[in-house]
């Protein structure tokens, strides 16, 4: 394997998974709608593809080697995929909440 590959290959191998994810975090709820969920949204999948990247980075420079040549690739996966989820998690509870005190009351009593 290209040594240039090796380090990405936990991020390689999630990226179809990820956009899965990120498409269904962008998409759902279809409302409320406007900048501000549009920059929210941008932010935290942002934060949680650095989060992942780091993480990848991070798994792959502290596994021990002694468990096998697989070993970093397989925590260095599992560190990505847990801050990925760990981010979108975060963002799906306080995205309600933060959009509710940015967008005015609507008639009816919905945000």
């Amino acid at each position: 394997m290209s040594p240039g590959i090796q380090p990405n290959l936990a991020l390689i191998l999630f990226t179809p998974w990820f956009a899965i994810l990120s498409v269904l975090f962008w998409r759902y709820p279809r409302e409320p709608r406007g900048a501000a969920r549009a920059v929210f949204d941008g932010l935290a999948l942002s934060i949680a593809a650095a989060a992942a990247f780091v993480g990848m980075h991070w798994g792959i420079r502290n596994a021990d080697a002694a468990y096998g040549a697989m070993w970093p690739q397989i925590l260095a996966t599992s560190v990505a995929y847990g801050l990925y989820l760990a981010v979108m998690a975060g963002a799906l509870l306080v995205r309600p909440s933060w959009l509710r005190r940015l967008s005015p009351r609507l008639p009816g009593g919905r945000p």
